[in-house]
């Protein structure tokens, strides 16, 4: 209904000249004294003709109005084929679209290229870059010292930034970098903790861990990373205390830390990318990311990640692992 009321507007002066026509008649056969029979008959039968023509054009109105429909739907597969122009005004608009899609589709072409040339880039570099942070791990494990530990910490942080940088372009490029398969979840957590190890002595943290038999459909790299992002923020936001670790039956893992927790107002956006909080802005170190590469990994896993936190009291991550819409390979 609401349709054909739109398309009795956009005839509105159609209808109005018609009425106009039918009283300048009724007027001129009123002056000339002529029957009004003649008048209503002949009104009659334009009305009768005027409804049919009508109805044939408010199908060929809606047969249109479906077709740019399915269009506007799926703008980049059939926006060369819209319906032929009905009039010069309809022809006018549609060189105009034109004109914008070839614009737009040249801006498009050329923002992938710059895309993929930064890409291969930071590739590059970060390949390029592991040489030199290779060779000073070496040198600074030559001698046991306080000084050697600092400097040995202070560079697998710059590792886990170097990471972290290719993380980011490779989650939000169009390419698939993942390989689904059921995977033991121990291994994969065992090897997250032996990587932080070394902070974990350093800070005097104390880790509870319960092993598990679970086996999870995942991406092994990906969910690696998603643990290795949550440790990192779990050891750098608890001074002293614990980190546990544990899986249950419906695999959901959980990381809890005895930390200095989140601010109420601060956890709906913890996601968010580049949002550091009140904790983030205290210790000026903060980017905003890993959080955010988390949720993304996470999505892109069919993985759900949650967080409560209590300031002063610590927080618990849950990665919800029981992944029912994905298939093995």
């Amino acid at each position: 209904m609401k349709l054909f009321w739109n398309y009795l507007w956009q005839h509105r002066m159609g209808l109005v000249l018609f009425f106009l026509f039918g009283l300048v008649f009724a007027g001129v056969f009123s002056l000339y004294s002529l029957e009004l029979e003649a008048i209503f008959y002949a009104l009659l039968w334009c009305s009768l003709l005027a409804c049919v023509l009508t109805g044939v054009d408010f199908v060929r109105f809606c047969a249109r109005h479906r077709q740019l429909e399915r269009i506007a739907k799926n703008s980049v597969l059939l926006a060369d084929t819209l319906p032929r122009p009905l009039n010069q005004m309809e022809e006018d608009y549609q060189e105009i679209l034109a004109d914008l899609l070839r614009k737009n589709r040249e801006i498009l072409t050329q923002w992938q290229t710059q895309r993929s040339d930064s890409i291969d880039y930071y590739t590059t570099w970060v390949h390029q870059i592991k040489t030199p942070i290779s060779a000073m791990r070496m040198m600074l494990q030559a001698q046991d010292t306080s000084e050697n530990r600092q400097l040995l910490l202070e560079l697998f942080r710059i590792e886990q930034y170097v990471e972290m940088v290719l993380s980011y372009f490779r989650l939000d490029s169009s390419s698939s970098d993942f390989v689904f398969r059921e995977y033991p979840l121990d291994p994969i957590i065992r090897q997250a903790i032996r990587k932080y190890a070394p902070q974990f002595v350093g800070k005097r943290i104390q880790l509870i861990y319960e092993p598990t038999a679970e086996s999870v459909l995942t991406d092994e790299k990906w969910l690696q990373f998603i643990l290795e992002q949550l440790l990192s923020n779990a050891i750098k936001y608890t001074p002293k205390g614990t980190i546990t670790i544990r899986v249950d039956a419906e695999k959901n893992l959980r990381i809890t830390d005895t930390g200095i927790g989140i601010a109420p107002e601060d956890l709906p956006r913890v996601f968010e990318k580049g949002f550091t909080g009140y904790n983030g802005r205290a210790d000026k170190k903060s980017t905003g990311l890993g959080l955010y590469l988390c949720k993304q990994a996470a999505q892109k896993l069919s993985h759900r990640i949650e967080i409560d936190s209590r300031v002063g009291v610590g927080t618990t991550v849950s990665l919800g692992l029981a992944s029912v819409e994905l298939q093995t390979e």
